[in-house]
């Protein structure tokens, strides 16, 4: 019976670590995605040096509200998970929008 116990709450624990894991991944998974988006727009030609300055400011902000958010040692909440998301949705779409203007061409 005790194994039983101890075999649930260890599942329950690593049920709990694997939706945990994923989300602060994500996270840093698209921030390094959008840091090679921005480095094969300067390798291509894609986008000028201003561009570049200000698409690398917005993950500096970025970067900088995930560790203010993580400083309180508690991990994200799903309201700080969603403001960084919901920001990199946005330097997505600016690092979209700047590769594919006419200016760095």
């Amino acid at each position: 019976m005790r194994i039983r116990l101890t075999l649930a709450a260890a599942t329950c624990a690593m049920s709990v670590l694997t939706f945990a894991i994923p989300a602060q991944a994500r996270i840093n998974q698209r921030q390094n995605h959008q840091q090679h988006r921005i480095a094969a727009g300067i390798s291509n030609g894609s986008l000028t040096a201003h561009e570049v300055a200000r698409l690398e400011r917005q993950q500096v902000q970025i970067a900088q509200l995930e560790a203010r958010s993580r400083a309180d040692g508690g991990g994200l909440s799903p309201a700080e998970r969603a403001r960084i998301e919901a920001k990199q949705d946005r330097a997505n779409d600016s690092i979209r929008h700047q590769k594919h203007d006419a200016q760095g061409r």
